[in-house]
């Protein structure tokens, strides 16, 4: 006979608990999430983030379906920028550009012939 506690909360559950509770932890796991560099990881936190904040209530602030916000932040969507910046921008977050040190920017800049 399987016992069951009714008092446990999946992991997921416990999750959007934690990010609805803390904009600060929200913030960071969204972060950590972006250096993944993997963009279905990238989605589910947003997700995640959005369920926190109750993901009609997200949709209907970003100017989404709710339906199409669903998709769009499945493991398979792909979201417009337009789509990612008004999401976060429902959650009170926004995205910013910072250096990398490991990018082309840092490498030597050849001059351009015949200009």
């Amino acid at each position: 006979m399987k016992h069951e506690d009714k008092a446990s909360v999946s992991h997921m559950d416990a999750l959007v608990q934690e990010l609805r509770d803390d904009p600060e932890l929200a913030k960071e796991y969204l972060q950590a999430a972006m250096e993944d560099e993997e963009e279905p990881a990238v989605l589910l936190a947003l997700r995640h983030v959005a369920e926190a904040y109750g993901m009609p209530k997200v949709a209907e602030t970003a100017g989404i379906h709710r339906e199409s916000l669903y998709r769009a932040l499945s493991p398979k969507g792909n979201p417009t920028l337009r789509t990612l910046m008004a999401v976060l921008k429902a959650v009170g977050l926004r995205l910013t550009v910072i250096p990398d040190h490991h990018s082309l920017s840092q490498a030597p800049v050849l001059a351009e012939s015949g200009r």
